[in-house]
């Protein structure tokens, strides 16, 4: 009897501990109704089976299983089978979104399902869409890249001080070499010359500078006159008075610009299309060849004058026929300054009588 005893009592302290581990393994659905519907992933993100599923932080049932799915397509490499209960599959519409997530950095990874706003309920069985977010290690692949580039950054600058601190380049002269420190000093020094004897020139009348810094304020009231003067000549210009007033205010110059420029184009147009002496002298491939044949006709001339070829070749090319010239003048000259000196010996008259 009492062994007996012992075999209930310890059937029950197992069913206890059964129930107990049931418990701690998050399968609270022991009595509840629940559908198998599913999602796909590329990577399973180390998501165990019976992981939390919650819809919006709400948790709704478990994953029951993490497989490959067979295939090769993208965002459908691994199939994840997932436990609902009857009472939410409800709330989940068909373009609601499964993310694998987890509370912290090292916290248990989960599926949390993003509701929809559709009205459509997903069927048991039913396939909801995933959101492949970036994982731990894609964070640890950035950051070691984010790490090796500033690495590459801390070098480049530790190269620049270490140059630098050798006195190399302008910022390392500036720094170690003290001869620009010298110029600089001596600069502020002129300067501080300059100064002193700016000083000096202002508190005397006898220079320009004191004068343009001691004269009360004539410079000013010069510098006023004359915006005033500019003042009122563009007042001038605004009521139309003078020339220019009248360019910027009278419409029928305006009018007459406008209707020159329309005849001046008109003008322009007419030699374009060849009317008129102008356009026929740039358009017409006639007075071309004539003024052509005229060039060369000239051009044939000036060659035949240049071998000595007629009269004017010869006037020009021939000293002896220019000196024959020159003696006729002479002699012509001569015979009138006879003639105007004693007329009568070439106007004498002779009769005779036979």
């Amino acid at each position: 009897m009492s062994e007996l005893r012992v075999g209930i009592m310890a059937a029950f302290a197992l069913v206890l501990l059964g129930f107990l581990v049931f418990l701690l393994a998050g399968s609270n659905s022991l009595f509840k109704a629940t559908t198998v519907i599913y999602t796909y992933f590329d990577d399973s993100a180390n998501i165990a089976v019976a992981a939390p599923v919650t819809l919006n932080g709400i948790t709704v049932g478990k994953v029951s299983k993490v497989d490959l799915s067979g295939g090769n397509q993208p965002g459908k490499i691994i199939k994840v089978t997932m436990e609902i209960e009857d009472e939410y599959l409800k709330a989940i519409p068909t373009d609601s979104l499964s993310v694998i997530t987890a509370g912290n950095l090292l916290g248990t990874k989960y599926i949390n399902i993003k509701k929809g706003k559709g009205s459509q309920i997903i069927a048991k069985g039913g396939e909801l869409p995933s959101q492949n977010l970036t994982t731990i290690d894609d964070f640890v692949q950035q950051g070691n890249t984010a790490l090796s580039a500033l690495q590459g950054i801390v070098t480049k600058v530790d190269g620049i001080v270490s140059q630098v601190e050798s006195g190399k380049g302008t910022i390392g002269m500036l720094l170690v070499d003290d001869t620009i420190a010298r110029k600089m000093t001596s600069i502020v020094t002129e300067a501080e010359k300059l100064v002193v004897t700016l000083n000096n020139a202002a508190k005397s009348d006898k220079n320009s500078v004191g004068k343009l810094l001691n004269d009360n304020g004539a410079m000013y009231d010069d510098v006023r006159g004359s915006i005033a003067k500019i003042d009122t000549m563009l007042d001038s210009l605004n009521r139309g008075e003078g020339s220019m007033g009248k360019i910027l205010k009278d419409p029928k110059l305006y009018d007459d610009s406008v209707k020159t420029i329309a005849d001046l184009r008109k003008i322009l147009a007419g030699i374009d299309a060849g009317e008129g002496d102008i356009g026929k002298l740039l358009k017409s491939d006639e007075l071309h060849k004539e003024i052509q044949g005229t060039v060369g006709r000239i051009d044939t001339l000036l060659d035949k004058m240049n071998k000595g070829d007629g009269t004017i070749a010869q006037l020009l090319n021939n000293p002896s026929l220019y000196e024959s010239l020159d003696g006729t003048s002479r002699e012509v000259r001569s015979l009138l300054k006879d003639f105007r000196t004693n007329p009568k010996k070439f106007l004498t008259i002779q009769l005779k009588l036979f």
